[in-house]
Protein backbone atom coordinates (compact mmCIF):
# COMPACT_ATOMS: atom_id res chain seq x y z
CA UNK A 1 0.00 0.00 0.00
CA UNK A 2 1.06 3.19 -1.06
CA UNK A 3 1.30 5.50 2.14
CA UNK A 4 -0.10 9.12 1.78
CA UNK A 5 1.72 11.37 4.44
CA UNK A 6 0.95 15.11 4.82
CA UNK A 7 3.15 17.38 6.47
CA UNK A 8 2.93 20.56 8.01
CA UNK A 9 5.78 22.82 8.90
CA UNK A 10 5.68 25.04 12.15
CA UNK A 11 7.17 28.57 10.73
CA UNK A 12 5.17 30.77 12.80
CA UNK A 13 7.71 31.39 16.06
CA UNK A 14 8.70 35.10 16.79
CA UNK A 15 12.39 34.05 17.65
CA UNK A 16 12.60 36.65 19.71
CA UNK A 17 16.00 35.27 20.96
CA UNK A 18 17.70 35.80 17.76
CA UNK A 19 16.97 39.52 17.72
CA UNK A 20 17.60 41.80 15.89
CA UNK A 21 18.24 39.70 13.07
CA UNK A 22 14.42 38.53 13.56
CA UNK A 23 13.22 42.20 13.86
CA UNK A 24 11.54 42.43 10.56
CA UNK A 25 11.59 38.81 9.43
CA UNK A 26 10.27 35.34 11.27
CA UNK A 27 13.03 33.12 12.42
CA UNK A 28 12.76 30.54 9.47
CA UNK A 29 13.49 33.57 7.05
CA UNK A 30 16.23 34.57 8.92
CA UNK A 31 19.65 33.74 6.22
CA UNK A 32 21.83 30.79 6.98
CA UNK A 33 25.54 29.84 5.06
CA UNK A 34 25.80 32.81 2.83
CA UNK A 35 22.26 31.67 0.40
CA UNK A 36 19.99 29.88 2.24
CA UNK A 37 17.17 30.52 4.96
CA UNK A 38 16.64 28.19 8.04
CA UNK A 39 13.53 26.86 6.65
CA UNK A 40 15.61 25.52 3.66
CA UNK A 41 16.49 22.78 5.97
CA UNK A 42 13.34 21.32 7.22
CA UNK A 43 11.57 21.90 3.47
CA UNK A 44 14.64 19.64 1.99
CA UNK A 45 14.60 17.07 4.00
CA UNK A 46 10.98 16.48 3.44
CA UNK A 47 11.20 16.56 -0.68
CA UNK A 48 14.84 14.56 -0.66
CA UNK A 49 12.57 12.40 1.60
CA UNK A 50 10.03 11.76 -0.90
CA UNK A 51 6.94 13.99 1.17
CA UNK A 52 5.97 16.79 -1.66
CA UNK A 53 2.36 18.22 -0.04
CA UNK A 54 3.37 20.22 3.00
CA UNK A 55 1.89 23.16 4.64
CA UNK A 56 3.53 26.18 5.98
CA UNK A 57 2.07 27.70 8.98
CA UNK A 58 2.91 31.04 9.80
CA UNK A 59 2.41 33.95 11.41
CA UNK A 60 4.44 36.82 13.00
CA UNK A 61 6.05 38.97 10.42
CA UNK A 62 5.72 36.98 7.52
CA UNK A 63 6.48 38.85 4.68
CA UNK A 64 10.38 37.82 4.12
CA UNK A 65 8.95 33.88 4.60
CA UNK A 66 6.58 34.68 2.04
CA UNK A 67 8.67 36.25 -0.47
CA UNK A 68 11.65 33.49 -0.31
CA UNK A 69 8.71 30.68 -0.10
CA UNK A 70 7.56 32.13 -3.59
CA UNK A 71 10.88 32.64 -5.00
CA UNK A 72 12.48 29.02 -4.46
CA UNK A 73 9.80 26.63 -3.00
CA UNK A 74 6.66 27.32 -5.63
CA UNK A 75 6.50 24.07 -5.81
CA UNK A 76 4.27 22.61 -9.02
CA UNK A 77 3.88 18.97 -9.69
CA UNK A 78 1.94 17.59 -11.93
CA UNK A 79 -0.11 15.75 -9.23
CA UNK A 80 -2.70 17.32 -6.97
CA UNK A 81 -0.99 16.47 -3.95
CA UNK A 82 2.13 17.67 -4.94
CA UNK A 83 3.07 21.09 -3.07
CA UNK A 84 3.97 23.36 -0.85
CA UNK A 85 1.69 26.14 0.27
CA UNK A 86 1.94 28.79 2.89
CA UNK A 87 -1.02 29.21 5.44
CA UNK A 88 -1.69 31.92 7.69
CA UNK A 89 -4.06 31.79 11.02
CA UNK A 90 -7.27 30.73 10.07
CA UNK A 91 -9.21 31.85 12.83
CA UNK A 92 -11.01 28.90 13.75
CA UNK A 93 -10.94 28.88 17.42
CA UNK A 94 -13.74 30.40 19.38
CA UNK A 95 -11.81 33.86 20.10
CA UNK A 96 -10.57 33.90 16.71
CA UNK A 97 -7.00 34.40 17.83
CA UNK A 98 -3.57 33.93 16.04
CA UNK A 99 -2.39 30.62 16.83
CA UNK A 100 -2.12 29.72 20.60
CA UNK A 101 0.34 27.31 20.12
CA UNK A 102 1.68 24.41 17.89
CA UNK A 103 -1.69 21.93 19.01
CA UNK A 104 -3.40 25.22 18.21
CA UNK A 105 -1.98 25.64 14.96
CA UNK A 106 -2.88 21.90 13.19
CA UNK A 107 -5.93 22.41 14.64
CA UNK A 108 -7.18 25.99 13.17
CA UNK A 109 -5.86 23.78 9.88
CA UNK A 110 -7.74 20.54 10.43
CA UNK A 111 -10.24 20.86 7.85
CA UNK A 112 -6.89 20.53 5.57
CA UNK A 113 -6.18 17.56 7.23
CA UNK A 114 -10.00 15.85 7.17
CA UNK A 115 -9.81 17.06 2.94
CA UNK A 116 -6.20 15.81 1.84
CA UNK A 117 -7.07 12.40 4.34
CA UNK A 118 -3.59 11.16 4.73
CA UNK A 119 -2.50 7.52 6.48
CA UNK A 120 -0.01 10.13 8.49
CA UNK A 121 0.81 13.62 9.16
CA UNK A 122 4.27 14.81 9.69
CA UNK A 123 4.90 18.21 11.94
CA UNK A 124 8.02 19.99 11.83
CA UNK A 125 9.46 22.83 13.50
CA UNK A 126 11.22 25.30 10.77
CA UNK A 127 13.43 26.47 13.18
CA UNK A 128 16.95 24.02 13.48
CA UNK A 129 19.39 23.58 11.24
CA UNK A 130 19.81 19.53 10.21
CA UNK A 131 19.36 17.00 7.60
CA UNK A 132 17.11 14.29 8.33
CA UNK A 133 16.05 11.12 5.78
CA UNK A 134 12.59 11.47 7.29
CA UNK A 135 11.68 8.31 5.29
CA UNK A 136 13.24 6.36 7.68
CA UNK A 137 11.53 7.78 10.61
CA UNK A 138 8.38 7.26 8.49
CA UNK A 139 9.46 3.29 8.02
CA UNK A 140 10.31 3.01 12.37
CA UNK A 141 6.70 4.83 12.67
CA UNK A 142 4.82 1.93 10.56
CA UNK A 143 7.34 -1.18 12.07
CA UNK A 144 6.18 -0.24 15.39
CA UNK A 145 3.23 0.27 14.70
CA UNK A 146 2.66 3.54 16.70
CA UNK A 147 -0.14 6.32 17.10
CA UNK A 148 2.71 8.55 17.45
CA UNK A 149 6.45 8.89 16.98
CA UNK A 150 9.01 11.68 18.44
CA UNK A 151 12.32 12.26 16.74
CA UNK A 152 14.89 12.47 19.50
CA UNK A 153 18.20 13.05 19.91
CA UNK A 154 20.92 11.55 22.90
CA UNK A 155 22.24 14.75 24.35
CA UNK A 156 24.51 15.25 27.69
CA UNK A 157 22.60 14.30 30.36
CA UNK A 158 23.75 18.02 32.33
CA UNK A 159 21.87 19.49 29.24
CA UNK A 160 18.52 18.28 30.65
CA UNK A 161 17.62 21.04 31.87
CA UNK A 162 17.43 22.85 28.54
CA UNK A 163 15.10 20.81 26.52
CA UNK A 164 12.14 18.77 26.81
CA UNK A 165 13.67 15.36 28.00
CA UNK A 166 11.92 11.85 26.35
CA UNK A 167 11.60 8.91 29.00
CA UNK A 168 12.04 5.62 27.05
CA UNK A 169 11.70 1.97 27.66
CA UNK A 170 14.67 -0.38 26.49
CA UNK A 171 13.24 -0.91 22.70
CA UNK A 172 12.23 2.93 22.52
CA UNK A 173 8.48 3.10 23.97
CA UNK A 174 7.78 6.41 25.28
CA UNK A 175 6.52 6.38 29.11
CA UNK A 176 7.38 10.19 30.06
CA UNK A 177 7.94 13.33 29.23
CA UNK A 178 10.17 15.85 31.26
CA UNK A 179 10.56 19.19 30.72
CA UNK A 180 13.77 21.28 31.33
CA UNK A 181 14.35 18.69 34.15
CA UNK A 182 18.24 18.58 35.62
CA UNK A 183 17.32 14.96 37.03
CA UNK A 184 15.69 13.44 34.18
CA UNK A 185 15.95 9.52 33.29
CA UNK A 186 18.70 8.99 30.86
CA UNK A 187 18.70 6.68 28.06
CA UNK A 188 18.07 2.80 29.01
CA UNK A 189 21.41 2.12 26.77
CA UNK A 190 23.56 5.01 28.41
CA UNK A 191 23.63 6.46 31.63
CA UNK A 192 25.40 9.64 30.58
CA UNK A 193 22.56 10.86 27.83
CA UNK A 194 19.64 11.48 27.75
CA UNK A 195 16.86 11.46 24.91
CA UNK A 196 15.81 15.07 23.97
CA UNK A 197 12.92 15.70 21.91
CA UNK A 198 13.56 17.72 18.67
CA UNK A 199 10.09 19.05 18.10
CA UNK A 200 9.32 16.98 15.10
CA UNK A 201 6.21 14.38 15.32
CA UNK A 202 4.74 11.65 13.30
CA UNK A 203 0.72 11.17 13.99
CA UNK A 204 -1.54 8.27 12.66
CA UNK A 205 -4.45 10.98 11.12
CA UNK A 206 -6.87 9.10 13.24
CA UNK A 207 -4.67 9.55 16.45
CA UNK A 208 -4.33 13.26 15.23
CA UNK A 209 -7.45 14.38 14.80
CA UNK A 210 -9.08 12.85 17.99
CA UNK A 211 -6.22 14.35 20.19
CA UNK A 212 -6.47 17.82 18.79
CA UNK A 213 -10.71 17.90 19.29
CA UNK A 214 -9.96 17.12 22.81
CA UNK A 215 -7.67 19.55 23.37
CA UNK A 216 -9.39 22.72 21.27
CA UNK A 217 -12.35 21.62 23.72
CA UNK A 218 -9.86 21.77 27.35
CA UNK A 219 -10.10 25.14 28.52
CA UNK A 220 -7.10 24.37 30.59
CA UNK A 221 -5.06 23.39 28.08
CA UNK A 222 -2.30 25.74 26.61
CA UNK A 223 -2.28 24.17 23.09
CA UNK A 224 1.25 22.42 22.76
CA UNK A 225 1.84 19.22 21.56
CA UNK A 226 4.91 19.26 24.15
CA UNK A 227 3.25 20.48 27.06
CA UNK A 228 -0.47 19.08 26.76
CA UNK A 229 -1.05 16.61 23.77
CA UNK A 230 1.50 14.14 24.17
CA UNK A 231 2.08 14.20 27.90
CA UNK A 232 -1.83 13.31 27.89
CA UNK A 233 -1.41 10.34 25.79
CA UNK A 234 1.21 8.62 28.12
CA UNK A 235 -0.10 5.05 28.80
CA UNK A 236 -3.33 5.07 26.38
CA UNK A 237 -1.60 5.61 22.96
CA UNK A 238 1.52 3.54 21.70
CA UNK A 239 4.15 6.04 21.17
CA UNK A 240 7.61 6.11 20.39
CA UNK A 241 10.59 7.65 20.47
CA UNK A 242 13.25 7.52 16.94
CA UNK A 243 16.47 7.94 17.81
CA UNK A 244 17.95 10.47 15.42
CA UNK A 245 21.91 9.27 16.06
CA UNK A 246 20.47 6.22 13.68
CA UNK A 247 19.70 8.23 10.55
CA UNK A 248 21.49 7.69 7.44
CA UNK A 249 21.41 10.23 4.41
CA UNK A 250 21.97 8.98 0.92
CA UNK A 251 25.41 9.73 -0.10
CA UNK A 252 26.83 10.28 2.88
CA UNK A 253 29.84 7.73 4.17
CA UNK A 254 29.28 5.30 6.03
CA UNK A 255 29.43 6.40 10.30
CA UNK A 256 29.05 10.29 9.18
CA UNK A 257 28.36 12.58 12.16
CA UNK A 258 24.75 13.27 12.60
CA UNK A 259 24.50 17.14 13.21
CA UNK A 260 21.67 19.24 14.91
CA UNK A 261 21.62 22.49 16.09
CA UNK A 262 19.01 25.12 17.64
CA UNK A 263 19.70 27.84 16.44
CA UNK A 264 17.97 29.84 18.72
CA UNK A 265 20.22 32.85 19.98
CA UNK A 266 22.77 35.02 18.57
CA UNK A 267 25.61 32.75 19.61
CA UNK A 268 23.97 29.52 18.54
CA UNK A 269 23.39 31.01 15.66
CA UNK A 270 26.61 32.21 14.69
CA UNK A 271 28.69 29.01 15.83
CA UNK A 272 26.24 26.87 13.29
CA UNK A 273 27.42 29.21 10.40
CA UNK A 274 31.14 29.04 11.05
CA UNK A 275 30.36 25.01 11.27
CA UNK A 276 30.33 25.01 7.55
CA UNK A 277 33.56 26.95 6.57
CA UNK A 278 35.84 24.04 8.25
CA UNK A 279 37.67 21.86 6.39
CA UNK A 280 35.47 18.95 6.89
CA UNK A 281 32.16 20.27 8.25
CA UNK A 282 29.98 18.12 9.76
CA UNK A 283 27.50 19.55 7.95
CA UNK A 284 28.08 18.62 4.45
CA UNK A 285 26.13 20.98 1.78
CA UNK A 286 28.33 19.02 -1.05
CA UNK A 287 26.49 15.98 -1.00
CA UNK A 288 24.74 15.67 -4.18
CA UNK A 289 21.91 12.86 -3.36
CA UNK A 290 20.54 15.03 -0.63
CA UNK A 291 20.97 18.79 -1.99
CA UNK A 292 19.81 21.79 0.41
CA UNK A 293 17.53 23.60 -2.07
CA UNK A 294 16.65 27.16 -1.44
CA UNK A 295 15.60 30.09 -4.26
CA UNK A 296 16.78 29.98 -7.70
CA UNK A 297 18.44 33.68 -8.14
CA UNK A 298 20.17 34.17 -11.37
CA UNK A 299 23.07 35.86 -9.82
CA UNK A 300 26.80 35.74 -11.41
CA UNK A 301 29.43 33.86 -10.07
CA UNK A 302 31.43 35.34 -7.32
CA UNK A 303 34.57 37.27 -8.38
CA UNK A 304 38.08 37.93 -6.66
CA UNK A 305 39.70 40.74 -8.18
CA UNK A 306 43.51 42.36 -8.30
CA UNK A 307 46.81 40.87 -7.21
CA UNK A 308 48.53 43.38 -5.83
CA UNK A 309 50.46 43.32 -2.18
CA UNK A 310 48.04 45.42 -0.38
CA UNK A 311 45.25 45.24 -2.80
CA UNK A 312 44.29 41.34 -2.99
CA UNK A 313 41.23 39.75 -3.19
CA UNK A 314 41.06 36.21 -1.69
CA UNK A 315 39.12 34.19 0.78
CA UNK A 316 40.60 31.93 3.11
CA UNK A 317 38.55 29.06 5.29
CA UNK A 318 35.33 30.93 4.03
CA UNK A 319 31.78 30.73 2.33
CA UNK A 320 31.49 33.24 -0.66
CA UNK A 321 28.02 33.30 -2.23
CA UNK A 322 26.68 33.63 -6.00
CA UNK A 323 27.38 37.57 -6.72
CA UNK A 324 29.64 38.86 -4.42
CA UNK A 325 33.12 40.31 -5.50
CA UNK A 326 36.19 41.28 -3.32
CA UNK A 327 38.01 43.64 -5.27
CA UNK A 328 40.97 43.84 -3.66
CA UNK A 329 39.36 42.56 -0.25
CA UNK A 330 39.99 39.94 2.29
CA UNK A 331 38.16 37.39 4.09
CA UNK A 332 38.80 34.74 6.54
CA UNK A 333 36.62 32.13 8.09
CA UNK A 334 33.53 34.24 7.29
CA UNK A 335 30.54 33.47 5.47
CA UNK A 336 29.79 35.87 2.99
CA UNK A 337 26.76 36.34 1.62
CA UNK A 338 25.33 36.76 -2.24
CA UNK A 339 25.96 40.50 -3.67
CA UNK A 340 28.65 41.71 -1.07
CA UNK A 341 31.38 44.10 -1.86
CA UNK A 342 34.92 43.71 -0.19
CA UNK A 343 36.94 46.65 -1.85
CA UNK A 344 40.87 47.44 -1.81
CA UNK A 345 42.49 46.28 1.84
CA UNK A 346 39.31 45.96 3.56
CA UNK A 347 39.39 42.59 5.95
CA UNK A 348 36.22 40.43 7.30
CA UNK A 349 37.38 38.31 9.72
CA UNK A 350 35.06 35.71 11.58
CA UNK A 351 31.68 37.09 10.44
CA UNK A 352 28.70 36.96 8.45
CA UNK A 353 28.27 39.20 5.97
CA UNK A 354 24.56 38.94 4.25
CA UNK A 355 23.16 39.63 1.43
CA UNK A 356 23.93 43.04 -0.52
CA UNK A 357 26.58 44.80 2.29
CA UNK A 358 29.19 46.84 1.25
CA UNK A 359 32.83 46.59 3.03
CA UNK A 360 34.60 50.09 2.56
CA UNK A 361 38.17 50.10 1.63
CA UNK A 362 40.68 49.61 4.21
CA UNK A 363 37.26 48.70 6.43
CA UNK A 364 38.48 45.53 8.91
CA UNK A 365 35.11 44.03 10.46
CA UNK A 366 35.47 40.94 12.78
CA UNK A 367 33.04 39.03 14.85
CA UNK A 368 29.85 40.19 13.43
CA UNK A 369 26.48 39.82 12.00
CA UNK A 370 25.71 42.25 9.56
CA UNK A 371 21.89 42.23 8.02
CA UNK A 372 21.22 43.01 4.89
CA UNK A 373 21.87 46.40 2.94
CA UNK A 374 24.91 47.52 5.54
CA UNK A 375 27.11 49.65 4.22
CA UNK A 376 30.21 49.97 6.44
CA UNK A 377 32.64 53.27 5.46
CA UNK A 378 36.20 53.68 4.75
CA UNK A 379 38.66 52.55 7.27
CA UNK A 380 35.66 51.84 9.93
CA UNK A 381 36.70 49.32 12.66
CA UNK A 382 34.05 46.72 13.94
CA UNK A 383 34.68 44.37 16.52
CA UNK A 384 38.22 45.97 18.14
CA UNK A 385 36.37 48.09 20.86
CA UNK A 386 33.50 46.72 23.13
CA UNK A 387 32.69 49.58 24.72
CA UNK A 388 32.24 51.58 21.46
CA UNK A 389 30.69 49.17 19.67
CA UNK A 390 28.34 48.72 22.43
CA UNK A 391 27.02 52.35 22.40
CA UNK A 392 26.34 51.78 18.56
CA UNK A 393 24.64 48.35 17.73
CA UNK A 394 23.62 45.08 19.50
CA UNK A 395 26.21 43.36 21.63
CA UNK A 396 26.24 39.91 22.71
CA UNK A 397 27.76 38.90 25.87
CA UNK A 398 30.19 36.91 23.92
CA UNK A 399 31.34 39.75 22.10
CA UNK A 400 29.30 39.15 18.55
CA UNK A 401 28.68 42.27 17.12
CA UNK A 402 24.84 42.88 15.14
CA UNK A 403 24.15 45.54 12.84
CA UNK A 404 20.75 45.79 11.97
CA UNK A 405 19.64 45.96 8.43
CA UNK A 406 17.01 48.27 6.99
CA UNK A 407 14.85 48.12 3.98
CA UNK A 408 17.19 49.85 1.40
CA UNK A 409 20.61 50.28 1.90
CA UNK A 410 22.11 51.51 5.42
CA UNK A 411 25.17 53.60 5.84
CA UNK A 412 26.79 53.67 9.08
CA UNK A 413 29.42 56.64 8.18
CA UNK A 414 27.37 58.98 10.13
CA UNK A 415 27.21 56.64 13.15
CA UNK A 416 31.13 56.12 14.00
CA UNK A 417 32.32 57.44 16.76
Amino acid sequence: MQLRVLAFVLAGGKGTRLYPLTKERAKPAVPFGGQYRIIDFVLSNLVNSGIYSTYVLIQFKSQSLLQHLRDGWEFTGLLKNQFIIPVPAQMRAEEETWYRGTADALFQNVNLIEQADPHLVVIFGADHIYRMNIREMVEFHERNRADVTVSAIPVEKEHSREFGVIETAADGAICGFHEKNPNAPTMPSDPERVYASMGNYIFSTRTLLRELYADAANPNSTHDFGRDILPSMIGRSSMYAYDFQTNTIPGDPPNAPIYWRDVGTIDAYFEANMDLRSVSPQLNLFNRKWPLRTSSYDDPPAKFTFDDEGRRGHAIDSIVAPGAILSGGATRRSVIGRGVRIHTGAVVEDSIIFDNCDIGRRAHVRRAILDKNVRIPEDAKIGFDPASDRKLYHVTESGIVVIEGRRGAVDISQMQV
